[in-house]
């Protein structure tokens, strides 16, 4: 093992190795350890977590990986984040710094862009762990998320059974995508078409937003001007993305699309509070707080020498009316939901 480190001195040592590859940005990273060095004496592991960026659904990974942290003596947890979804050099340059700081003895990624990524895990001499987006290495340990393709299709189901509800047996829907390429989105996509094709039903186009939410404004005000007299469902693979849309449709006033079904991809609490009162009417949630837990455990497994599994999934549920109020006592139950 290595010996703990006082969280600042690790923190400063991140910082320093960003600051010259990227030309600073103090916001561009966050830094926590689990018990936040109060046993530095002590011997530790120093798991550092990369996410692609902060939102609801991270936030949840995030307070996962720490519970960890906070439950184990012997594992500091520190979190990094780039300043967006597409800051792409941003998290490049800490990956590249964390694999080669020797005070860090396994680091769990979220890849905005797995290619790269793969690229850079290559002459790893340190576990690594794929955390909510997979890429393809030999250095990988695992990959910890969610089945995104079968969490989509389940949701797509149930989003072509809610327009059978309302007489639309053969569903025509909109799919807003997120980056074109990204393995994660590339899979929801996937399941989505799946679900509305399997079901007789028409994905008449797919808007690709880059997970921002002003694009996906942008996309589903073309879709309404394209589709005046209304399309059955417009699926999102994000939440921001979807209440994004809702927004739009509500704020057109064109009543053709009044009983369009709205379905968002991650459980922030939000989207949740959109399905409570009927601005979306799915929600897939994913099990963030798990999924960063079960992480930063993949990683200590494996620095201990064990095993784990190739792929860990960390779960997803489809939220609607009918189960809303026992997810959100979970999330209660858990600190996640304000």
């Amino acid at each position: 093992m290595k010996k703990k480190l006082l969280a600042m001195t690790l923190v400063s040592a991140l910082c320093a190795g960003m600051l010259a590859g990227c030309g600073g940005g103090s916001s561009a990273s966050t830094g926590s350890t689990g018990d936040s060095g109060s046993n530095a004496s002590g011997d530790a592991y120093n798991v550092t977590v990369i996410v692609k960026h902060t939102d609801g659904h991270f936030n949840k990974v995030i307070a996962g990986a720490r519970a960890y942290g906070s439950e184990h003596d012997n594992v500091n947890v520190e979190i990094q984040s780039p300043t967006s979804a597409t800051s792409y050099d941003e998290q490049v340059n800490m990956i590249e710094t964390a694999l080669g700081n020797p005070g860090i003895d396994a680091v769990v990624i979220a890849p905005q862009q797995s290619t790269s990524t793969a690229t850079l895990v290559d002459t790893a001499t340190k576990p690594v762990v794929a955390l909510d987006t997979d890429f393809t290495s030999d250095k990988k340990a695992c990959f910890v998320g969610t089945g995104n393709e079968d969490a989509a299709l389940n949701g797509g189901k149930a989003v072509a059974e809610a327009c059978k509800a309302l007489g639309k047996d053969k569903p025509t829907a909109v799919i807003i995508a997120g980056v074109q390429g990204d393995e994660t989105h590339e899979a929801r996509l996937r399941g989505y078409r799946d679900a509305i094709e399997a079901a007789g039903g028409q994905v008449l186009e797919v808007q690709y937003t880059d997970t921002m939410p002003d694009k996906a404004a942008a996309a589903m005000e073309a879709v309404i001007q394209k589709y005046p007299n209304g399309v059955d469902a417009v699926l999102s693979i994000a939440d921001d993305m979807a209440l994004a849309a809702a927004k739009v449709i509500k704020d057109s006033g064109n009543t053709n699309y009044a009983d369009t079904v709205l379905c968002g991809f991650d459980g922030n609490q939000s989207a949740i509070e959109a399905v409570m009162d009927g601005s979306l009417t799915i929600d897939i949630a994913q099990m963030g707080y798990d999924m960063g837990y079960k992480a930063v455990e993949a990683a200590v497994t494996v620095l201990e020498g064990g095993s784990v599994e190739s792929f860990i999934d960390s779960g997803s549920k489809v939220i609607d009316s009918s189960n809303i109020d026992e997810y959100v006592s979970d999330m209660k139950s858990k600190g996640l939901w304000e």
